[in-house]
C-alpha cells in the first residue's frame, strides 16, 4: 500500500483562519499580527494582560537516544496535543522551529509527520517567519561592531586572539567550521584565524529562548561575553554597545509564533537551540504564554532524555521557575533494535531478543527522569507496521518492571485517536512535584561536570583536555562559577562516543573544552567531537526538494 507523503496529507487539509484558532484560545485581534492567513505572530502585551502564574499542567515529551531507525518525536507530541483535546481538556502545544541546516541536510523538516502534523508545513520548514534570519542578523551585528572596535583604535583593548563570539549563519556548512579573515591590508581589518557556528547553536538564539520579556532580551544580549582583554578581563556586548541594535533586529523574532495542527490545536512554535549542542527547549515566552491559554501544555525538549530534557529541567527550569507535571520518553521498537546491536537492514525482522537488549537505554532515561528528576514518566511507543505484537508486549512488561506504563501509539497513522489511550495515561500521572536536580548551582564547575557524567550519563571518571582547567579557573576568578552546565556532546550516545549504543558503563566522558555563554545564563561543555558547525551528509535532501512551475514545493519531509 503507498502511502500519502506528509506533504500530501498537510494539502488535503483545509486550514483554520489564524484568527479564529487565536480567538478560540483567548486570544485578542489586538494580541495578534498576522503573517498572511495561515500564521501570525502573538504580540508581547498579552503578557501584561496574562499576570500572575499560568495554572496548566506542562508535559515533556522526550526520548530514548536517537538513531538512524529514527524514533519521532515531534509527531509524537503533536499527536498527543490533538490527543488531549479528543479528551476534551484545552490543549496548546509549544514546540522549536526548524532550522534550515537539518532540513536540507539529513534529518529533514520539524513539524511532524503523517496525520500528526503541524502546518503549513513548507512555510514552517522554509524560513517560517524568519525568526533565525533574525537571530543570525543580530549575532552578525555584533561580530561586526566587535571587529570595528579593533579596527578603530581598540580602546577596550580586546586581544584578537581571544575573541570567543562566532559568526552564524542557519545552515550545514562544514567549509566555515575554520576560516582566515581580515586579510588584504590594513583596510580591510585585523586578520584572525575565526569560524562560524550554525544559527541554532549560537548564544543568540538560547538568550531569545531563554528571555522573560523584551526588557530581559536586551539585558541578556549586554551581558554576552564577546572577547577577553589583554590583561584577562571578559567583554561584553554591552561594552561594546551592541544590545540595543541587536534588541531592534529582534524586535520580531522575540514574539511567538502561531499556527496550528491537522486537527485545529493551538501550537506556539518559537525559538531552535539544538539540544545536543545548545539548551534544546522552545522559548520560555511561548510556555509561558501557553500555560495561561490552555489545561495542558505540550513541550517538547531536543533529542534524547540526557540531552533536551536534562537541559530543560537543570537550565530552563531553574531560571524561570517552570516544572514539569509529567514526562513522556518516546521510542520504537526499531529504535530498540538499533541500540540492541541489530544492523539497519534487518530492522523489519521480529527479534524480541535484541528488544530486550536495547531496553537498557530506556532503562537508564527512565531511572534519570524518575529517580533523579522525580517526576512522573510515561513511555509512548511509537508503532511501526512492522512490529509484532510480542515485541510490543515484551516492552510493555520490561517497562511495568520498573514501576511505569508503556503505551502504544499510532498518531502517524490516526492522528489523535491514535494517542487517546496515552493522553488519558498523561492525564493519570500528571502531578506537582517539587524540583529536585542532579548538581546544585553552588557546586563548583567541575563537580557539576562530573556529577552530570557520572548521574545521567553513566560514566566512570572525566578526562579534561589541555586548556580546561584554565579555562574553569577564569571563569571562576570572574564570578560565573554558580551557573548550571550546558554539555554539548553527541545525541547517539549516552557518552561522548557516537558509537556507544545501548547504556555504556565503565566509560570515562571526556570534555575537550569550555565556553561562557553569559547572556543565556549558562557554560558550554563540549565533550568528544561535537561540532557547532555540521556538514551537509553525502546524499543531502536538498538534492530532492524542487519547486514545479505553480510555486508547489516538492520533495520536503
Amino acid at each position: 500500500m503507498q502511502h500519502k507523503t506528509d506533504l500530501e496529507i498537510a494539502r488535503e487539509t483545509k486550514l483554520t483562519p489564524i484568527q479564529d484558532i487565536a480567538k478560540n484560545a483567548g486570544i485578542m485581534n489586538s494580541e495578534l499580527i498576522p503573517f498572511g492567513y495561515n500564521k501570525a505572530k502573538v504580540s508581547l502585551s498579552i503578557l501584561d494582560r496574562m499576570k500572575g502564574k499560568g495554572d496548566a499542567k506542562l508535559i515533556l515529551v522526550s526520548a530514548i537516544n536517537p538513531t538512524p531507525a529514527g524514533e519521532g518525536k515531534t509527531t509524537i507530541s503533536i499527536g498527543l496535543s490533538d490527543a488531549l483535546k479528543l479528551c476534551g481538556q484545552r490543549v496548546c502545544l509549544t514546540l522549536r522551529e526548524p532550522s534550515l541546516g537539518p532540513v536540507f541536510g539529513m534529518k529533514g523538516g520539524a513539524a511532524g509527520g503523517g496525520y500528526a502534523q503541524v502546518i503549513p508545513m513548507e512555510d514552517i520548514n522554509l524560513h517560517f517567519t524568519g525568526d533565525l534570519h533574525a537571530v543570525t542578523a543580530a549575532n552578525n551585528l555584533l561580530c561586526a561592531l566587535v571587529d570595528n572596535h579593533i579596527q578603530q583604535g581598540n580602546g577596550i583593548g580586546i586581544d584578537p586572539r581571544r575573541i570567543t563570539i562566532k559568526r552564524c549563519m542557519d545552515m550545514n556548512d562544514r567549509q566555515l567550521r575554520f576560516i582566515t579573515c581580515g586579510l588584504g591590508g590594513r583596510t580591510n581589518g585585523m586578520p584572525r584565524e575565526d569560524s562560524f557556528d550554525i544559527t541554532a547553536a549560537s548564544e543568540v538564539m538560547a538568550v531569545l529562548c531563554l528571555a522573560s520579556d523584551l526588557h530581559d532580551l536586551k539585558e541578556r544580549l549586554a551581558r554576552i561575553k564577546v572577547a577577553y582583554t589583554y590583561d584577562n578581563k571578559p567583554v561584553t556586548a554591552g561594552e561594546i554597545k551592541a544590545a540595543g541594535a541587536m534588541a531592534a533586529l529582534l524586535k520580531d523574532a522575540v514574539m511567538p509564533n502561531l499556527v496550528q495542527t491537522l486537527e485545529k490545536t493551538l501550537c506556539l512554535m518559537h525559538g531552535g537551540p539544538f539540544a545536543n549542542i545548545a539548551h534544546g527547549c522552545n522559548s520560555y515566552i511561548a510556555t509561558n504564554m501557553a500555560l495561561h491559554l490552555a489545561d495542558y501544555v505540550v513541550t517538547e525538549a531536543g533529542f534524547g532524555a540526557d540531552l533536551g530534557a536534562e537541559k530543560f529541567l537543570d537550565i530552563k527550569c531553574r531560571q524561570t521557575g517552570l516544572w514539569p507535571d509529567a514526562v513522556v520518553i518516546v521510542l520504537t521498537v526499531r529504535a530498540l533494535k538499533v541500540h540492541g546491536g541489530v544492523s539497519r537492514d534487518a530492522l523489519g525482522v521480529p527479534d524480541e531478543a535484541a528488544v530486550a537488549r536495547g531496553m537498557e537505554n530506556v532503562y537508564k532515561h527512565i531511572e534519570n527522569v524518575k529517580d533523579y528528576f522525580g517526576l512522573p514518566v510515561v513511555v509512548a511507543i511509537n508503532k511501526f507496521g512492522a512490529d509484532t505484537e510480542r515485541e510490543i508486549a515484551l516492552v510493555q512488561s520490561l517497562c511495568r518492571e520498573k514501576g511505569v506504563a508503556a503505551i502504544p501509539t499510532e498518531v502517524w497513522e490516526k492522528g489523535g485517536k491514535g494517542g487517546v489511550d496515552l493522553a488519558k495515561e498523561v492525564m493519570r500521572i500528571a502531578k506537582k512535584t517539587a524540583p529536585k536536580h542532579p548538581y546544585a548551582l553552588e557546586d563548583d564547575i567541575m563537580t557539576k561536570i562530573e556529577k552530570l557524567a557520572a548521574i545521567i550519563y553513566g560514566a566512570s571518571d572525566v578526562h579534561y583536555s589541555a586548556g580546561v582547567f584554565k579555562a574553569i579557573d577564569t571563569l571562576t576568578q570572574n564570578g560565573y562559577a554558580n551557573l548550571p552546565i550546558c554539555i554539548a556532546k553527541t545525541q547517539y550516545s549516552l557518552s561522548h562516543d557516537p558509537k556507544l549504543i545501548g547504556r555504556p558503563k565503565d566509560f570515562i566522558f571526556t570534555v575537550r573544552n569550555i565556553k561562557l555563554s553569559a547572556g543565556a545564563g549558562f557554560i558550554v561543555v563540549f565533550a568528544g567531537d561535537i561540532t557547532t558547525m555540521p556538514g551537509l551528509p553525502k546524499n543531502p535532501a536538498a538534492e530532492q526538494i524542487t519547486i514545479d512551475d505553480d510555486g508547489r514545493i516538492e520533495g520536503l519531509f
